[in-house]
């Protein structure tokens, strides 16, 4: 989970293991395995951390490790069978955190500082967790879509249904009055669509959106109020996201991909012009709504992989690397940047100076040339290099598992991200 974009699920959460705190612990260990924890704290540094930690006799490593192996109702089982406490142990420790009043001076700070920022007023706002709850809150629920875009239509964050993480970011943006230039609720066709195949109202569902900004508690929401199966939800989302102009819409489409990208005709879906005009309004590279450019590509400099580099550098600098991984965390990278000369820092340094390829093209020629000879060398070692040996063959067989697949034609790194590319951005 991201907690750079919203807070883990409320303390009072009972979804994992019926414990307080629980499944906000969860939550965290995940975003601490993924190094998104932001300004969260998890397990040592957290004192509600440790006393769930305590209660069940497991350790903080123990339980990130789990958090990361297992979904939440496996993660949950586990936690039981660790801790072996009855059901009434449980009771008494959800009551006795859910009554917990700040006890320090600090925590008692911290509870006024918050009630005079999101709530001025309130009087029932008095212990511990319900002070956590109203800071999340206060900090995550406003959306600024004139800073940046709302995330994709193709995002299945919330409920597994696109669009409605999308119209979960409008819907608060416009609560907060930061919506800019986009719309929400029954002035955009969107979401007109998707409040119909939820069957609910634009009003009840920013009151939702507003009142729960982490997603899988929106998402919940969403489940308990829309009463559809995962069969109608997957051709629901097949029909969003491949859906294009009909003959009352093309002159519109066509207008509008003439202003965001003539050159582009590949595009012939509504989601994909949205996807393209929201990176380009916002002068972004956004990988967690499209795969960076294929490894085969040539087109920067005659080499392979450095188009897909630059637009993972310049998603790493925008926050929207998504599940990817840059520079010294990608070994094709390493090897690119090692070819090429070029530091990791000094690399995304000049992506921040320069806006374009030929920019980049221009700066590596200036200040590391390489011979067409040493470049036709360079992709021809990329472009076949495979695992070498029996443990890398084994990590390549089981990263084709999970990818649904067992073809036995791909056997480079390159065809691999291919078609990891494929798959993860499929519908």
């Amino acid at each position: 989970m991201d907690l750079r974009r919203q807070p883990p699920r409320r303390p009072t959460n009972l979804g994992v293991a019926g414990i307080v705190g629980a499944a906000r612990m969860t939550d965290k260990a995940r975003a601490y395995n993924a190094e998104t924890l932001d300004d969260f704290v998890y397990g040592k540094e957290s004192g509600l951390d440790m006393r769930i930690l305590k209660f069940l006799s497991i350790s903080p490593d123990e339980f990130a490790e789990a958090a990361d192996e297992n979904d939440d109702e496996a993660l949950g089982k586990w936690m039981l069978e660790q801790g072996n406490k009855s059901t009434e142990q449980i009771d008494e420790f959800n009551r006795k955190e859910l009554e917990r009043i700040p006890a320090d001076r600090k925590h008692k700070r911290m509870l006024e500082e918050r009630l005079a920022k999101y709530a001025p007023g309130r009087t029932d706002i008095t212990t511990v967790l319900q002070s956590i709850e109203l800071d999340d809150w206060g900090c995550y629920w406003q959306v600024d879509l004139t800073e940046r875009p709302p995330r994709s239509a193709r995002s299945r964050d919330i409920a597994g249904i696109c669009g409605v993480a999308r119209m979960a970011d409008k819907a608060r943006a416009e609560r907060a009055e930061k919506i800019g230039e986009y719309k929400f609720g029954d002035i955009s066709g969107q979401d007109v669509r998707i409040l119909e195949f939820l069957g609910v109202s634009a009003e009840t569902f920013q009151e939702a959106a507003v009142k729960n900004p982490n997603d899988i508690e929106i998402g919940e929401w969403v489940q308990e109020n829309c009463n559809k199966t995962q069969d109608e939800i997957h051709a629901y989302n097949q029909a969003m996201v491949n859906r294009g102009p009909d003959e009352t819409s093309r002159e519109r489409f066509e207008a509008r991909r003439q202003e965001v990208a003539p050159t582009r005709t590949d595009i012939n879906t509504w989601v994909a012009l949205q996807d393209l005009d929201d990176e380009q309004s916002f002068g972004i590279v956004d990988l967690q709504r499209r795969a960076p450019r294929s490894p085969y590509n040539t087109d920067v400099n005659g080499m392979v992989h450095l188009a897909r580099l630059i637009d993972k550098g310049r998603a790493f600098i925008g926050n929207t690397l998504g599940e990817y991984f840059y520079a010294e965390d990608s070994g094709i990278d390493r090897a690119t940047l090692g070819f090429l000369g070029v530091t990791p820092a000094d690399f995304t340094e000049a992506l921040k100076e320069y806006s374009t390829d030929q920019e980049i093209e221009s700066w590596l020629k200036e200040n590391n040339p390489k011979s067409e000879e040493e470049i036709q060398e360079f992709n021809k070692k990329m472009t076949q290099m495979g695992p070498e040996n029996e443990r890398y063959k084994a990590m390549m067989a089981n990263m084709l598992r999970k990818l649904g697949t067992d073809r036995s034609d791909i056997n480079t790194w390159f065809a691999l991200m291919d078609l990891d590319d494929e798959k993860t951005f499929a519908v």
